[in-house]
């Protein structure tokens, strides 16, 4: 699985996954200290979330243009130090009032813009990696690697900002609400100082792909694609436009993740679990699981009686303290909304071995579908995503009707975790269908010229699709809950029909 990969991407995917954890340990809790630190309702939470998220992913465009004139590593160190002030600002705790809200704001464009900078471009070079003849079948291997990579940044975000927080809560006595969040959100400062150090400390290894006037492609073994024809560039632009326009309705169904999954995680799900069911919310148990998978692979791909050992040890070891920690599972803990978001990037790092061994198998039997049809799938397993959250609902209140209880002092009807859970997996082979495919599918299929400016076009749909996560926000009131989930089915059903309708001249360029 790891074989054959240019050494450049270990160090870039690593540098990533620095930035990540911050990202998504601010994330993790941003939509509850909005909540809590400023007193907005759901809706106005949404939007400022919406538009938060929808920031992040359309200033890739202005770093895409931006680095196609100045190079992709210059705007990649801009945007990591631009990203800490952000983070740096928001990190100190300047109450509810207006002065805290001015001064969120103003670091969320700093963080957004930062984003803008580092993360379509880092992505780009990951891309130019593979221009070299010898990596070149090695692409979409590589980015799934990449993919990987961010979500295991991603896995211990929730868990350390709820560590974080109870720590200042409970430690350092700030219990006034939303405070302590500022605690999580400093994590991602840290972060970041690791990912600019990973990024200069490996440098060498992807120097060439930086882009600019002291790029030396010929030193880089990297063979000139061929020029290509005005019509060419215009299929190539229009066949990713199409894409650009279905990934938005994707984004938007996915990232209820840190919206309305997570309110119904907060006002809906069973808020203790005791023992054996304890096991899922602890993430060392889900990094055992993680190695488990990998040393089993690793088992069955060594080519050596060593290696064979040695991932045979690592597998009985993994199981050991899972054992352990089954029979040590016997007392209460409580469950915290921002916990859940930890299984999405669990299920991502833990299932991307599986599904390049079956994409690597189909495509040794020439079966392998292409990425556009990758795609088109990826939204009809969305919408069985949230096929699962509307059964979950059934009989269940609306949110204003639980929240009426819950001012009175009663419990309202809760459910099982477990739903939460299978949902946030069902997501995640979406995502692995549609995410780390599409960013291949547009590196490959990019015009040389304008390869910048169309994977800022890639986080420009991803930016439109975050905008309207918002619309999770304002239904959250009066309606069923079986109305809501319902609307993301369809939006994902119809995306799905319009990407087969469109799939000859999408292969076409492919």
């Amino acid at each position: 699985m790891f074989e054959g990969q240019p050494k450049g991407l270990y160090a870039l995917a690593l540098a990533n996954t620095g930035e990540r954890f911050g990202y998504y340990t601010m994330i993790a809790v941003f939509a509850l200290f909005l909540r809590a630190n400023f007193g907005l309702d759901a809706g106005w939470a949404g939007e400022i979330y919406g538009d938060f998220l929808m920031l992040v992913y359309f200033l890739p465009i202005l770093g895409g243009i931006l680095a196609d004139k100045f190079g992709f590593g210059k705007m990649v160190t801009i945007g990591i130090i631009i990203m800490f002030l952000g983070y740096l600002l928001l990190s100190i705790p300047l109450g509810g009032k207006a002065v805290g809200l001015v001064a969120m704001l103003i670091a969320l464009v700093l963080v957004s813009f930062g984003t803008g900078l580092f993360k379509g471009n880092l992505q780009v070079m990951v891309g130019n990696l593979y221009d070299d003849p010898k990596y070149a079948d090695k692409r979409d291997a590589g980015f799934s690697i990449f993919y990987m990579a961010i979500n295991i940044g991603a896995l211990f975000a929730p868990t350390a900002a709820i560590m974080i927080s109870e720590y200042a809560k409970n430690k350092l006595g700030y219990t006034a609400p939303g405070e302590a969040y500022h605690f999580a959100f400093a994590v991602a400062c840290a972060s970041l100082i690791l990912s600019i150090a990973i990024y200069y400390a490996f440098r060498g290894t992807f120097r060439h792909t930086e882009g600019g006037k002291k790029t030396d492609a010929k030193a880089a073994n990297v063979v000139a694609e061929p020029e290509l024809t005005k019509e060419e560039t215009k299929q190539r632009i229009v066949a990713l436009c199409l894409v650009f326009a279905v990934v938005i309705f994707f984004w938007m169904a996915f990232h209820q993740n840190g919206l309305s999954l997570t309110y119904f995680a907060d006002e809906f799900t069973e808020k203790t679990a005791s023992g054996a069911n304890t096991m899922p919310f602890d993430v060392i148990n889900l990094v055992m699981i993680i190695f488990i998978v990998y040393a089993g692979f690793s088992f069955f791909q060594s080519k050596t009686q060593k290696a064979k050992l040695i991932s045979a040890l690592v597998v009985l070891a993994a199981l050991g303290v899972l054992i352990y920690k089954y029979y040590q599972a016997t007392g209460t803990i409580d469950i915290s909304a921002p916990i859940f978001q930890q299984f999405n990037p669990f299920y991502v790092v833990a299932l991307t071995p599986v599904s390049m061994a079956l994409f690597s198998s189909l495509a040794s039997k020439g079966k392998e579908p292409s990425a556009p049809r990758k795609i088109a799938y990826g939204m009809l397993v969305a919408a069985a995503a949230f096929l699962v959250m509307m059964f979950a609902s059934q009989g269940l209140n609306t949110p204003n009707e639980q929240a009426a209880l819950a001012a009175s002092g009663e419990m309202g009807t809760l459910v099982s975790p477990y739903w939460l859970i299978s949902t946030y997996l069902i997501l995640t082979f979406g995502e692995l269908l549609l995410s780390p495919m599409g960013i291949s599918f547009v590196s490959k299929v990019a015009p040389p010229k304008y390869k910048g400016l169309m994977m800022g076009g890639w986080f420009g749909a991803t930016a439109i699709g975050n905008k309207l996560v918002s619309v999770g926000g304002y239904l959250w009131g009066d309606l069923p809950l079986w109305v809501v989930w319902g609307v993301f089915i369809v939006l994902c059903l119809l995306s799905a029909l319009f990407m087969f309708a469109m799939m000859k001249r999408l292969e076409k360029v492919a």
